[in-house]
């Protein structure tokens, strides 16, 4: 007993001595500097934790392969964790749809079984379920997916967030061409969540989709009165004047500034706006 209690207290402290190191590493993690993460995850003992947090650097760093390799190892090591069968689920998907067409259907299965593994371990883990819901929508049947599955988990989506539920019913809509109804749920959506800025950006880009410039300007303007210097909303409004031909000017700035803007691994990353700069100084000869 002695030894047994004497090997826990050393575990303890090594597990305490390992953790500002695993903060550190989740610090640069959320700055986006994912090779210093890595860097500072190297040092520390294996453990479901730090293959998780390696497995999601790989991820942003766009190597599918190797995240998806050490995100199996993350959940082998911790089977209850929901995040990592998520993370899990989201390197298969990006391995399905970067992949041959041989590999594609396996990558894709396995991306799907570890959504749907992540929401029965957290039923109210709305990024699981929103991924779950988005494969559903997308897949053909072959593949496990299908509409009525995806609109199956509207009831769900609901409970967690009302104004997600509106948006899902578009979803729906749209992969069904139905531009009115989509229409009238992204409103909704809008209307329920009016501090929400992404609501109103997905309203934005459905119109500028829809050929309503117009009213996709009324919408990006409603959302710069929320925040004006969201990243997100600094990159959609940019791209959606690249797309249209239009304001290249203030798309140029617009990008400019989100380049100088801290962004988190929810951000897209800098690179896709260098690429449009491109497209901008292209379009303007």
């Amino acid at each position: 007993m002695l030894v047994r209690g004497l090997f826990g207290l050393a575990f303890a402290l090594g597990v305490m001595a390992a953790d500002p190191a695993l903060d550190r590493a989740k610090t640069l993690y959320d700055q986006t500097n994912y090779e210093e993460s890595l860097k500072a995850l190297s040092a520390l003992p294996e453990s479901g934790a730090v293959l998780r947090l390696r497995g999601r650097n790989f991820f942003m760093q766009n190597d599918f392969r190797r995240a998806s390799e050490l995100l199996e190892r993350a959940v082998k090591a911790e089977p209850n964790s929901a995040e990592g069968y998520l993370w899990l689920g989201r390197a298969y998907g990006r391995r399905a749809e970067t992949s041959s067409f041989l590999t594609a259907p396996a990558h894709a299965s396995k991306a799907r079984q570890n959504f749907e593994r992540a929401v029965e371990l957290d039923p109210k883990n709305s990024e699981a379920l929103g991924d779950l819901f988005e494969y559903y929508l997308q897949a053909p049947g072959f593949l496990g997916g299908g509409h009525d599955r995806a609109a199956a988990l509207i009831d769900r989506i609901a409970t967690l967030d009302p104004a997600e539920k509106y948006f899902a019913q578009a979803r729906l809509a749209e992969e069904k061409k139905d531009w009115n109804q989509a229409e009238l749920q992204l409103r909704r959506a809008a209307e329920l969540a009016p501090n929400q800025i992404g609501r109103l950006i997905d309203l934005a880009k459905f119109f500028a989709k829809r050929g309503k410039p117009t009213e996709a300007e009324a919408a990006f303007v409603r959302a710069a009165q929320i925040n004006p210097d969201s990243p997100k909303l600094l990159i959609e409004r940019a791209e959606t004047y690249v797309e249209q031909g239009q304001r290249l000017g203030e798309a140029r700035k617009l990008l400019e500034r989100y380049l100088k803007a801290k962004l988190t691994p929810e951000d897209r990353p800098r690179e896709e706006a260098r690429k449009l700069l491109e497209k901008v100084a292209a379009a303007k000869g």
